[in-house]
């Protein structure tokens, strides 16, 4: 009797200790630095993902990188040796994000980029198939940049991004897009993300006398280029990329950022979308939500990057958990795996369609293209 009462509460321990087990989401973002007007919104949307999924309770910790790609991998560490983190949520940029990949491929930990470039999901290889991502790739929104220019009539552009992989990325994919519609880039410029002056760039570029301009850059400084064009006399017609889509690029780019295009998620234009508009309604349903805990008129592209991570892990770890506990590098692993088998799981930004070699899962429902107009975003049919 003893002995089957010592079993018993064993078990009830057991039993106890299940119940209690957490999952750990680490969240490295740039909530200071040139990123930071990234980076706040998708700090911001952590702290309205659910606390409790499949059952389970949900820990996030979340750090501020300051834009550095440095301190992007010692927050990686740190969350995974300290705060045992299962899965990785981060980090807001491209240099940041392709900087993490070593560090979780090595620990094998999974991650969820906030980041866009293509490159860090591409190829897929041993470290890569720990990455996964939800911003749209460059490719995409390359796509709708040129079908438009195309539209528009443009035969020449100038181009000038970031000096990181960020312009890079956006170079590569856009010239080939460009290159297929007959469309000349006659002047090919970079600058850095701390820079204060792009003079000499945007000399060369004016003097190129483009029929348009795509800046690559992403947040506040990629108003840069845009101001000292308009300062220059430039009358071309203007791109930025999905970037820069949000209310900071308006309010410090002002009237010089008026008739701007550029291909955006459809959240950052969700009340404006036709009503049988695939993504419509989980735009909306993220807005709401952003909007009741931090005001009307708040939400942006970037925290929509962060809310559909939330879609990932809802949707994957109800499945990781029947195969794992948490805190087990068997749930880890799990999880990776459950990630890859996400399907129509409906986002702010798109419908996720994840496989074994799409660490992504977005199709062409992710993008529409927008005008700025009045300093407002207007949807572009």
């Amino acid at each position: 009797m003893k002995r089957f009462k010592s079993l018993a509460l064993a078990a009830a321990l057991l039993a106890a200790a299940t119940a209690q087990a957490d999952i750990n989401v680490g969240v490295t973002v740039s909530a200071t630095g040139p990123a930071a007007s990234l980076g706040i919104p998708e700090k911001n949307t952590i702290s309205i993902l659910p606390t409790t999924i499949g059952g389970q309770k949900i820990n996030y910790t979340v750090l501020d990188d300051g834009s550095d790609t440095t301190n992007a991998v010692a927050n990686t560490r740190k969350l995974i040796t300290e705060s045992k983190a299962d899965v990785i949520m981060g980090s807001t940029t491209t240099p940041n994000s392709l900087a993490m990949i070593d560090v979780v491929a090595e620990a094998q930990v999974p991650m969820i980029s906030l980041a866009a470039s293509a490159r860090i999901v591409e190829p897929q290889d041993p470290k890569r198939r720990w990455v996964f991502k939800t911003p749209q790739n460059d490719i995409m929104m390359s796509i709708a940049i040129v079908q438009h220019m195309a539209n528009q009539g443009v035969k020449t552009v100038g181009f000038i991004g970031f000096a990181d992989a960020y312009g890079e990325g956006w170079y590569s994919e856009f010239s080939k897009i460009a290159a297929l519609k007959g469309i000349q880039i006659v002047a090919n410029e970079r600058y850095n993300r701390a820079d204060t002056s792009v003079t000499g760039q945007v000399l060369k570029i004016v003097a190129a006398k483009p029929d348009a301009v795509l800046v690559a850059a992403s947040g506040t400084p990629a108003v840069l280029p845009q101001k000292a064009l308009k300062e220059r006399g430039y009358t071309g017609k203007y791109y930025q990329t999905h970037g820069v889509a949000n209310n900071d690029f308006l309010r410090v780019g002002g009237k010089d950022v008026d008739d701007t295009y550029l291909p955006s998620g459809p959240v950052l234009v969700a009340l404006q979308l036709p009503a049988d508009h695939p993504v419509r309604k989980s735009a909306i349903d993220y807005v709401t939500k952003y909007e009741a805990a931090f005001g009307k008129g708040s939400v942006s592209t970037f925290g929509g990057h962060a809310w559909d991570a939330g879609v990932l892990l809802q949707a994957a770890i109800p499945i990781a958990l029947k195969k794992a506990q948490p805190g087990t590098p068997a749930f880890r692993a799990a999880l990776r795996d459950a990630l890859e088998t996400v399907k129509e799981a409906p986002g702010a930004h798109g419908i996720f369609n994840m496989s074994a070699t799409d660490h992504l899962g977005l199709d062409q429902r992710a993008r529409v293209m927008v005008k700025i107009e009045n300093g407002a975003w207007k949807y572009v049919p």
